[in-house]
């Protein structure tokens, strides 16, 4: 019958990667519905024509709480309740160093990413919260293996990731007990991501070469491999877990990313 069955989950981000395959697992796991949010329509359609008549997608800016409050308006009104909210949309500063951006680059750059990976995922939050108490539903929020530590990307993105961390925290405690809060906490994940647009960074595979041999589990995960994941903590397998980030890192974390001393090229 499925771990999610009869439920109802918004998935930002969910057009494509890692959104994409846990909206395909919530399905797969008996979900009555899933809503799959972002911001390229062509994805959008593609995304929920392949998952089929119990996926809704919408075309919406994270960033904007109307847009919010719109996808969750437009779930309850086509499936009839929520029970989940996954913050999963993100961007990435492709590593770039602090030394690396002037001034008014750094604080375009900072606006940008937090106002998409932090503020977009609270503000889905917000929206959702109601609907969530009334279901005493869940909340799933992506942060990163760079939610934790250094090097798993740039200054901007290891502050975002930081932050969505620290949301997770925060959020179970004021929304307990009726809403559990929970996060993913992946490494690397084969996947196109987008840069940071106010800095010119256009979009880029996540992978380089020699990606499966720094990794101590000598494996690059597919997408569908976290999905799983989010569906656990989605269901109520989880139920005395909040405020928890599965680090789901690889095994980064017992070793990190061999590598020269950070400021080595100053």
């Amino acid at each position: 019958m499925g771990r999610l069955r009869s439920k109802v989950a918004i998935v930002t981000g969910g057009g494509g990667g890692i959104g994409r395959a846990v909206a395909k697992d919530f399905l797969d796991e008996g979900a009555a519905g899933v809503v799959i949010v972002d911001n390229l329509a062509e994805r959008v359609e593609a995304t929920a024509a392949e998952l089929g008549d119990r996926c809704l997608g919408l075309v919406a800016d994270v960033r904007s709480w109307e847009d919010n409050l719109r996808v969750v308006e437009e779930t309850v009104s086509h499936f009839g309740a929520l029970d989940v909210f996954v913050g999963n949309a993100g961007i990435f500063d492709h590593a770039v160093h602090v030394t690396e951006l002037d001034g008014p680059a750094l604080s375009r750059g900072f606006d940008e990413i937090m106002a998409v990976n932090v503020k977009g995922m609270l503000l889905g939050v917000k929206a959702a919260q109601d609907h969530l108490l009334k279901s005493r539903g869940s909340i799933v929020l992506t942060t990163s293996w760079a939610g934790f530590r250094s090097a798993g990307g740039g200054v901007l993105y290891t502050a975002s990731k930081h932050a969505v961390t620290g949301l997770i925290r925060q959020l179970a405690y004021e929304l307990a007990p009726k809403v559990r809060v929970n996060g993913v906490a992946p490494g690397v994940a084969p996947t196109r991501l987008r840069g940071v647009e106010s800095l010119g960074q256009q979009p880029k595979d996540s992978l380089m070469d020699g990606t499966a041999e720094a990794l101590p589990l000598k494996r690059v995960p597919e997408c569908e491999d976290f999905a799983p994941i989010f569906t656990m903590l989605a269901s109520g397998d989880a139920n005395l877990i909040t405020g928890f980030v599965v680090e789901a890192d690889s095994g980064l974390a017992i070793r990190g990313v061999a590598r020269v001393a950070g400021g080595e090229h100053l």
